[in-house]
């Protein structure tokens, strides 16, 4: 049987965007990943990402803000920044960890301007929805990577 590929979420809080792509990893390929997901901070779980999650079955209520330094023992395979200010500050992992970076838009900040509720949600429904473009591609994404 093939083991897991252990796979960290990295972004600047691990409130929001980090938290989403965890979910949808566990949700999508529970099976062939074993998923986390940290913050250089820790800002608490978003509750819109949270709810969007919900709408679409998958529950990352549970979840809690981590920082990364909780999680520098785990051996993993891949570290996937989600923000462009974690790729910068991303920290050393000892071991193998190949660090990629895919950046998505930051919901909060997509959100500011919006007037309703409705179109506040939308901004984190679209990023939602692209992170779990790119889950879909994993694990065979990650096992394609050129060395």
């Amino acid at each position: 049987m093939k083991e897991k590929l252990k796979v960290l979420f990295l972004c600047t809080g691990n409130s929001c965007r980090s938290q989403m792509a965890e979910g949808w990893a566990r949700y999508l390929h529970g099976d062939a990943v074993e998923a986390w997901s940290a913050g250089i901070e820790t800002h608490g779980l978003n509750p819109n990402a949270v709810a969007v999650m919900k709408e679409v079955g998958a529950d990352i209520s549970g979840h809690r803000s981590k920082n990364v330094t909780e999680l520098l023992d785990i051996p993993f395979d891949f570290v996937i920044t989600v923000c462009g200010d974690a790729d910068e500050r991303c920290p050393f992992f000892p071991g193998s960890a190949r660090i990629i970076h895919r950046g998505f838009d930051d919901p909060p900040k997509l959100a500011l301007d919006k007037e309703t509720e409705e179109e506040k949600l939308d901004c984190y429904r679209r990023v939602r929805d692209e992170i779990r473009a790119f889950i879909e591609s994993l694990p065979g994404f990650l096992d394609n990577l050129p060395e």
